[in-house]
């Protein structure tokens, strides 16, 4: 019944505000992250893994099916002349991610291509050498360099990287182990590749998975890891974050249930707070 009231509410909201506005017609926030979209996107159910198309037009995300979040939907909402509509594309399949000239979008290990229409192509699998790793999350920077973590079934993991030279991909590497610690998950490469996002559960968190930034230093190293602090990160789990293509907001992920996660909630909240963590350099 709660959930009921909440996309009540949600459509009242929908068709009350202002479509121009690119998020859904929603207030953006300040530097106190907010649940996005109530009653649209984030219930009293499981939302993860919100993006947007490079033009703003279109917002995806993963959703539970019923009372349990063992079964899970691919939805997207678009904005077609000025009204944002919904749609479930299908069952869950893989976290998506829109390339920075928006031409593909990444389901993990597997991808569609835009074609001219506007459509996505049918899923197609990454070649080698991806073909053979568990990624649960890829992104790629406007270079084409991929940053993708290796999901284990133990519930470890280390990020990879492999770049894009003279139009084939390198051998994945591993990222330097300030990063990498077995525990490091769903990687969020900025466009121009100064920063890296990512999540991890450490001795420095505030409880259970956080979410790290790494800038990129002048000799192209990463630099160490930066907690982005107890606005963002609590004790429950924080993950996947990422940021809008426009730069403005950064969304991620909240447990607000117990601990078995039927309760997980897309947050927002403005990016300044990526720029207040950045080295003067």
């Amino acid at each position: 019944m709660k959930i009921i009231k909440i996309l009540i509410v949600g459509l009242i909201i929908l068709n009350s505000c202002n479509t121009k506005n690119p998020y859904l017609g929603q207030k953006p926030p300040g530097s106190i992250p907010e649940a996005f979209a109530p009653g649209l996107v984030t219930t009293g159910g499981w939302e993860h893994g919100g993006t947007f198309s490079p033009d703003m037009k279109e917002f995806y995300f993963l959703r539970q099916v019923g009372e349990t979040n063992k079964k899970q939907e691919f939805v997207v909402y678009k904005d077609d002349d000025n009204k944002w509509k919904e749609t479930v594309i299908s069952p869950r399949k893989g976290q998506p991610f829109i390339s920075p000239d928006g031409k593909i979008m990444f389901l993990g290990k597997r991808y569609m291509e835009r074609k001219e229409n506007g459509d996505w192509s049918e899923i197609k699998k990454l070649d080698t050498p991806f073909d053979s790793l568990p990624i649960m999350s890829l992104s790629a920077s406007s270079k084409g360099t991929y940053f993708f973590d290796e999901f284990k079934r133990d519930f470890t993991g280390d990020i990879r990287y492999s770049r894009l030279v003279n139009g084939t991909y390198e051998e994945p590497r591993l990222l330097n182990k300030s990063i990498n610690t077995g525990k490091s998950f769903h990687p969020f490469i900025a466009p121009d590749e100064s920063y890296l996002l990512f999540d991890s559960k450490r001795e420095d968190g505030y409880g259970d998975s956080d979410i790290y930034i790494s800038f990129r230093l002048q000799n192209g190293s990463w630099g160490n890891p930066i907690n982005l602090g107890d606005k963002i990160n609590t004790k429950a789990w924080e993950a996947s974050a990422s940021v809008t293509p426009d730069g403005k907001y950064l969304f991620f992920n909240r447990n607000i249930g117990s601990d078995k996660y039927e309760n997980v909630d897309i947050f927002w909240v403005d990016a300044q707070v990526i720029e207040n963590l950045r080295p003067k350099q």
